[in-house]
């Protein structure tokens, strides 16, 4: 298997401030956002965009105490655990809700899981949000792929893309990132990221030898 990144380290002086600064990104695209569309669906299946902004809030409050004790309240149902904070934090009016964002937008707490975890929050949700409004960001692309090789390390059954990945090689056009063996599959890192990670990605944002049965395999073709 190949994995070649020049990737920054996950370390939290490295990763807080990159979350603290896509926490604000993301307030500054949404206190614009026209009542309406707050209910457009995200792609985060089941979700609305007003739904996957509290559950960053709601995951931007967790600390390591308080996962345990939750996911012993939901049963250890990961699911159900998320939907409960979506709950807690979505406010009627989506106003409120971005209130909920602007106290958090410098807390360093989160879940007993890798530092890693943070980015990929950031990111994925980021455009989980994004994309259906049609609202476009350029993502730091090294931090991306230090996302992506996490994801690429973790299974589905922990929300990661490992399964995704096999037998692919992922190659990211934007960044110093060559990972797997296989077909290659070439793209920025953050439609690799999003594409791991279980979300739909326009086909024209993929190339390489492997790109169509690739996006087939992920649905999109």
């Amino acid at each position: 298997m190949l994995f070649n990144s020049g990737m920054a380290t996950s370390s939290s002086s490295t990763v807080w401030p990159v979350v603290h600064h896509e926490r604000r990104a993301l307030l500054q695209d949404l206190e614009p956002l026209p009542a309406a569309q707050w209910q457009t669906p995200s792609l985060c299946a089941g979700w609305n965009v007003h739904d996957v902004l509290a559950h960053v809030i709601d995951s931007a409050k967790t600390t390591r105490l308080s996962f345990i004790r939750r996911l012993i309240a939901a049963r250890m149902d990961f699911d159900r655990d998320n939907a409960v904070g979506v709950q807690r934090e979505k406010t009627p009016e989506p106003a409120q809700t971005l209130n909920g964002l602007r106290a958090v937008l410098s807390r360093t707490s989160g879940p007993p899981a890798s530092l890693a975890t943070r980015l990929v929050e950031a990111f994925v949700h980021g455009e989980d949000i994004r994309r259906p409004l049609g609202i476009r960001r350029e993502y730091p692309p090294v931090h991306v792929a230090t996302a992506l090789k996490y994801q690429l390390r973790t299974t589905t059954k922990m929300g990661g893309g490992k399964e995704i990945a096999h037998g692919w090689r992922l190659i990211a056009t934007d960044t110093a990132f060559d990972h797997g063996d296989g077909p290659a599959v070439e793209g920025p890192a953050i439609a690799l990221l999003l594409a791991v990670s279980g979300r739909p990605v326009r086909d024209d944002e993929l190339s390489g030898p492997g790109a169509p049965v690739f996006l087939q395999q992920l649905g999109i073709q």
